[in-house]
């Protein structure tokens, strides 16, 4: 079972990088892989249960549902119900927690799936690199722009 586990220290204090990405239907604004996202039947994009449905940039649709949000702890977890990728059993977590040296973030964000044995490596990569390390770009770049 792949276990992907990738963190960062972003300039920002953690109030700025929560209040984006605690908009579990936000992703849209600052990822460079997804191009829309919607919540489904209208509820709160912070109702647990939640269901968002999105569409990357090369055409692709996925589905994921809200598992858990913690305001006070500044996490939330999630996980993938519908994709084209051969993933199951996708669950992800993301935490943030203060560096006081400086007033920055530590942004922890991990997922464990399944996969046929031979999508394994690039599957894992693809996790790694195209959705973790490009959203810690992206939301260093998107706060900058903000400020």
């Amino acid at each position: 079972m792949p276990h992907v586990v990738k963190s960062t220290i972003l300039n920002a204090p953690t109030d700025a990088v929560w209040d984006v990405l605690r908009d579990f239907n936000g992703h849209d604004r600052w990822h460079p892989a997804v191009a829309t996202s919607s919540i489904e039947r209208a509820q709160s994009a912070d109702k647990i249960g939640c269901v968002r449905r999105f569409k990357l940039k090369d055409g692709s649709e996925l589905r994921e549902q809200l598992l858990a949000l913690s305001d006070l702890e500044q996490t939330f977890s999630y996980c993938l119900l519908d994709t084209p990728i051969p993933m199951f059993n996708y669950v992800v977590h993301v935490r943030l927690l203060p560096v006081t040296d400086g007033d920055r973030t530590f942004w922890h964000w991990e997922s464990r799936f399944t996969t046929r044995p031979e999508d394994k490596d690039r599957i894992t990569h693809m996790v790694a690199e195209d959705i973790y390390q490009a959203g810690f770009e992206a939301i260093r770049r998107h706060l900058r722009e903000a400020a």
